[in-house]
């Protein structure tokens, strides 16, 4: 006689508690979660990738030092200064092809750069390196905007792996998600904390496990959080999408840096601008003694740029170009002719958000503050792969530990909880989203497949009535 198995008679057993530490969360939480579990796993290969590149590029200046100091700061460091003149009929004498754009007198150490533009360079130029007590071209390199040949090849790193319009996405997308995530990851830590003196410091009483890896997650990533907040919209401000959306913007704001009125060329005694004349008339070089004559004695001192008019008798233009706190970026256009200055704009003239867009992008660039940015940032950019290393190790500690568990790595917060969002969450959050997907195409668009993928995933799996 076969016996039957006692499986109909075996007590129902109750239901495990929730592990200890674990919380009961509302639909907002279950989103903010999942949403920070599946960004953080996805955007933060993007985010590593800029860290590594950003952090190289704070040590251009050093980089320049080496392995162009020869060129950048004169060989005599004393003596009387070459009028201008004769520095940049040095320049020519060794650079006879091009248009000399600029001229950016010596200042300190340096040595005086002459920026010759040749159609062939495209946006790059040719700069000559002259002392300006002997005279003597120390050499020249192609720059782009004035940035030496390895600042250049950095910043293209930084902002698009060397792949042009292409590489620009992985960038603006790395910014479009690191505000969230970080503002994301403040609020989840508060939901666990709920003190700001325990956020600040990690869970020391954790020896191992999650629970300490976790909390260096978080308490370093809120350290650092304000940089990061400044780093992504800094940094959205010229990337390819967003960075287009903020120029609209400026735009309707009237937030731009006011444009310089300069004057056109003007008929000078013994000019060659008679009636049916179309050929325009060179620009003398050795005007650059009085124009920089006049910009010293109007208030721009430290460092400066001449930049030369298209035609001869046309006012040049002189603007500071000192980008370290207080900054020195007042322009003038001065009339040779006359000695006179022709127009002017101010720093402390600019609209509050021009000034503000043009000082969070020379401290993103880390050079705002000298070499307490670039520190700064150094800091910035250890702390972020810090985290992005801790999330992952967190992802790889929660992996199942069982044979019959399919699972390799860490298994997400369950989907579909936010669901359950009262009605004027989602009435609201709506055209949130859409908002977003248009100022912040590669932040939005990712985020309304998110939920829609994780809405419809989240209703098939859901056991039909009657089943």
């Amino acid at each position: 006689m076969a016996v039957t198995p006692e499986l109909t008679t075996a007590p129902v057993t109750p239901a495990a508690p929730p592990a200890r530490g674990s919380r009961r969360t509302g639909a907002f939480g279950a989103l903010l979660l999942r949403l920070h579990f599946y960004a953080g796993v996805l955007v933060a290969p993007f985010l590593a990738v800029a860290a590594l590149t950003g952090l190289l590029y704070t040590a251009t200046p050093q980089l320049d030092g080496i392995l162009y100091g020869d060129k950048l700061t004169a060989a005599t460091t004393s003596g009387p200064v070459l009028p201008l003149a004769d520095q940049i009929a040095a320049a020519r004498a060794a650079h006879p092809d091009g248009t000399i754009a600029a001229v950016q007198p010596a200042d300190g150490e340096q040595t005086t750069r002459v920026v010759f533009a040749q159609p062939d360079l495209g946006e790059k130029q040719h700069t000559v390196y002259v002392d300006p007590h002997t005279g003597t071209v120390q050499g020249q390199l192609t720059t782009w905007y004035g940035s030496t040949p390895v600042t250049t090849w950095l910043d293209d790193l930084h902002r698009n792996l060397h792949l042009g319009d292409l590489g620009r996405n992985y960038s603006e997308l790395a910014a479009s998600w690191l505000w969230v995530l970080t503002l994301g990851g403040i609020v989840l830590w508060w939901r666990r904390r709920r003190s700001v003196r325990k956020m600040l410091a990690p869970e020391l009483s954790a020896k191992k496990g999650v629970r300490r890896t976790r909390g260096w997650h978080a308490a370093t990533g809120l350290w650092i959080s304000l940089g990061l907040l400044i780093l992504a919209a800094t940094g959205l401000t010229w990337s390819r999408w967003a960075g287009g959306n903020f120029e609209i913007a400026l735009d309707a704001l009237d937030g731009r840096r006011p444009a310089l009125e300069v004057p056109g060329a003007t008929p000078s005694a013994g000019g060659h601008h008679g009636a049916g004349s179309e050929a325009p008339v060179a620009v003398d070089p050795a005007q650059a003694d009085t124009v920089l004559r006049v910009a010293r004695d109007n208030g721009l001192s430290g460092p400066v740029e001449l930049s030369l008019p298209e035609t001869g008798g046309a006012a040049w233009t002189v603007s500071g170009i000192d980008n370290t706190w207080p900054v020195s970026l007042d322009r003038i256009a001065v009339d040779p002719a006359t000695s006179t200055v022709v127009a002017r704009s101010d720093f402390a003239d600019w609209p509050v958000l021009a000034q503000l867009t043009k000082l969070g992008v020379q401290a993103h660039m880390g050079i705002l503050f000298g070499i307490v940015n670039q520190l700064l940032l150094a800091a910035l950019a250890i702390g972020l792969l810090s985290v992005i290393l801790w999330g992952y190790r967190m992802w790889w500690q929660r992996r199942p530990t069982r044979d019959d568990r399919r699972a390799v790595v860490g298994a997400a917060p369950a989907r579909g909880a936010w669901l359950g969002l009262p009605a004027w969450a989602i009435v609201v959050g709506v055209p949130v989203v859409f908002a977003l997907g248009w100022a912040l195409p590669l932040f939005g668009i990712p985020l309304a497949a998110f939920l829609v993928v994780d809405a419809l995933l989240s209703l098939r799996g859901r056991p039909s009535h009657g089943s």
